[in-house]
Order: C-alpha cells, then sequence, then structure tokens
C-alpha cells in the first residue's frame, strides 16, 4: 500500500496531540508503534516543523536513528509576511531535531510568499540537502506557478499535499493534474481527525476540550451515519477495519494517503488491507453518500 505514515498526533505542548487531538500520547508506545510500522514495511514518514512546535521531529529523529531506509517528509511554515532566511532556518532547524542532513521531501506547508520561498529552497534543492520540493495548502494557479518557476531554474516540483478525504471532495481538477505531469499527490486527513475511522459517533464524541470536537461537532457525526453504515459493511465485505475504508478510497481516487498512527495496532490495521482495491462501483457509491451529507470540511490554517 502506498501510504505516508503521518505524525501531527505525536507532538506536546502547544499544536501538539492534547490541544489538536484531546489526549496525550505515550512515548513508548509511539515507540512501539514507529517499530511495528517499520517492521511491516511502512517506510515513508511525515512530520512538520509546527507539529508540537519541534516535539514531533525531536521524536522521529531519535527513533529513525540507524534507520537509513527511512523516507523523511517535513514542512516548513511561512510568515504571512516573507522573511529572508526563515526558510533556510526552518529547514536546518528541522534537520538538526531529525539528526539527518538532508530531507527526502520537503515541504511548503501553506502557499504564503510562495515565489519567494521557493526561490529560497532552490539553492537547498541543487546541492541535495533536498531531494524534492512539495507544496501544500495549495490551488492549481499555485501549483502551475511552481511548476514554471522550479522550470526555468531547471527543477521539477516533486509533489503537492491537501486535505482530500470523503468530507473534502474537491480535488480531482488538481490529481489529474499531478498525474499527468508526474507529480506525486499527497492527501491529509484522509480520516478527518477520527470522525471516519468507525470510533466515534454522535453518542461516542471526540474529548470535548480540543480542536477537532469543535471542528467536527455531534451535529455533523449525525449527518453521516449513512455514510458510516456503509463504510460498515464494506469493511466486513473485505475484513478490514472500518477505519481502513477512507483510506482505500483515497488511494481508489489517485492520491497518496497520510495516516497516522499512535498505537502498534493502528499499523497492523493498515497493513491488514494492504492488498484490498474498491470497485470503482464502490468508489462511486462511498463518493454519493459522502455528498449527500452536504457536509465540506475545511481547516482554520486553510487558505481556501
Amino acid at each position: 500500500m502506498n501510504i505516508m505514515i503521518g505524525t501531527w498526533a505525536w507532538g506536546t505542548g502547544n499544536n501538539g496531540s492534547a490541544m489538536v487531538f484531546g489526549n496525550k500520547q505515550d512515548p513508548k508506545v509511539l515507540e512501539e508503534s514507529f517499530n511495528e510500522a517499520v517492521d511491516l514495511g511502512f517506510l515513508k514518514w511525515d512530520t512538520a516543523a509546527v507539529y508540537g512546535m519541534g516535539t514531533c521531529e525531536t521524536l522521529l529523529g531519535n527513533l529513525i536513528k540507524g534507520h537509513d531506509d527511512i523516507f523523511i517528509s517535513t514542512k516548513f511554515m511561512p510568515d504571512k509576511k516573507y522573511k529572508s532566511g526563515s526558510l533556510v532556518r526552518s529547514f536546518e532547524d528541522s534537520m538538526s531535531r531529525l539528526q539527518r542532513s538532508s530531507a527526502d521531501l520537503y515541504w511548503i506547508h501553506v502557499p504564503n510568499n510562495l515565489e519567494e520561498n521557493i526561490m529560497e529552497a532552490i539553492p537547498l534543492m541543487k546541492d541535495g540537502r533536498i531531494k524534492a520540493l512539495g507544496i501544500s495548502n495549495v490551488s492549481l494557479s499555485h501549483i502551475e506557478k511552481a511548476e514554471k518557476l522550479l522550470g526555468d531554474n531547471g527543477l521539477k516540483l516533486g509533489a503537492v499535499q491537501n486535505h482530500f478525504s470523503l468530507l473534502r471532495n474537491d480535488q480531482q481538477p488538481i490529481i489529474d493534474h499531478c498525474r499527468a505531469n508526474g507529480i506525486d499527490y499527497y492527501a491529509y486527513m484522509v480520516l478527518e481527525q477520527g470522525a471516519l475511522s468507525g470510533k466515534y459517533s454522535a453518542k461516542n464524541h471526540f474529548p470535548t476540550f480540543s480542536m477537532r470536537n469543535f471542528a467536527f461537532p455531534k451535529s455533523k457525526f449525525k449527518k453521516i451515519e449513512g455514510l458510516l453504515t456503509d463504510m460498515k459493511e464494506l469493511s466486513l465485505k473485505y475484513n478490514v477495519d472500518q477505519s481502513q475504508i477512507p483510506v482505500l478510497w483515497a488511494i481508489g481516487k489517485g492520491a497518496i494517503p497520510i495516516v497516522g498512527i499512535t498505537k502498534p495496532l493502528h499499523a497492523k490495521k493498515l497493513f491488514e488491507a494492504a492488498e484490498v482495491n474498491l470497485t470503482d462501483g464502490e468508489l462511486d457509491i462511498l463518493t454519493q453518500k459522502a455528498a449527500d451529507t452536504g457536509i465540506r470540511q475545511q481547516g482554520i490554517w486553510e487558505p481556501q
């Protein structure tokens, strides 16, 4: 299964697990989760400087020591106003925390001052410290602008990462463009921070004091009951956990999902679904059932 493992829920403090997801993580369990995932062949790992304000990168950096086969993806969060040298400084800080000299994939997290930040990344690409550059939370016009700027400098855009899920299904033109131009398309929040996992419902809701509780209140859970029922039926048909159906849907739509794990069992569930492919008809049914909910999820950080 072509997926990337996400670590947003690993960090502490500001923008960390307790604040965003409403629960604290045990570093020992996270280490067990990492080891289980790697043993099962999940070698692509994603993090960001703002996940727990560096604490995710530090934890992941300690775990990947000695694992030269681990593919590392991390991100720079630009300010609204361009500050010369910020991308380079953030990159160097990230590499220090990750204990790496280069990033396999380095993202500009939001398209603030996109052209200036791409220009700042170009020397790092040319000297091999950034092996591939990606842009996140972007429109098609952002992508085309980045492609031209990099192309003029003899380089290529490596990847795009946007919010894409059954409840945020407006990305097909971008996915098609990426496919046609050899750009990897990564989807984040395919499980909508757990709302589509099958674990939660209007009765069994998110932790009260968490960002995801405000983003997905009980009223929304009531609207997706039919979708969750269809997902459950498909999970029984294929003998996989219900949480894997949105992941398989995203793969069927041409995306590389970024899936967060915080327990060894999460990695096992991903692995168990690795050989499953939903049919075109099943993809269409899920897509229509999701559209019928009338829900379009959007993070407060997303520019559109």
